[in-house]
């Protein structure tokens, strides 16, 4: 079971940085950049953490059906946001700061990533991300 989880991990994980490498325009082009290579290398690490935190997918209260259009526009914003950034990047279009902020970015990203991975470690196999978004459920004080 660990395995398969891997493999499904690892996959996605490359898929997503592959959308960023075509953004960039070429896999030298990515991988020239240090603070690039940093970034996959925290996207990776924080894939292997993420492998053994636990968690499920249980279902919670049985969800309306009706709104199951959001998953198409979060599967569009999510490729989005995987090939724009580096896409701008390349063509100068909104890009701002230079290898300071791209650092910052990347110790942002990890430090975030390190966040949402806490909470899972913390609740092992309670963890579920469906069940948190159930309606009428409160945050423990």
């Amino acid at each position: 079971m660990l395995l398969l989880r891997l493999v499904v991990i690892f996959a996605g994980t490359a898929a997503y940085l592959g959308l960023a490498v075509l953004g960039e325009g070429s896999f030298a082009a990515f991988f020239s950049n240090k603070a690039l290579v940093a970034l996959a290398i925290a996207l990776f690490a924080l894939a292997v953490v993420a492998a053994y935190a636990g968690g499920n997918v249980s279902p919670g209260v049985r969800e309306d059906r009706s709104n199951r259009w959001v998953l198409a526009v979060f599967g569009v914003l999510g490729l989005l946001a995987g090939y724009l950034p580096a896409y701008c990047e390349r063509i100068g279009f909104f890009f701002i700061g230079g290898e300071g902020l791209r650092w910052l970015g990347v110790v942002l990203f990890a430090a975030g990533g390190v966040l949402r991975l806490l909470p899972v470690f913390v609740l092992k196999n309670r963890f579920s991300g469906l069940v948190a978004i159930q309606p009428g459920r409160a945050a423990i004080p």
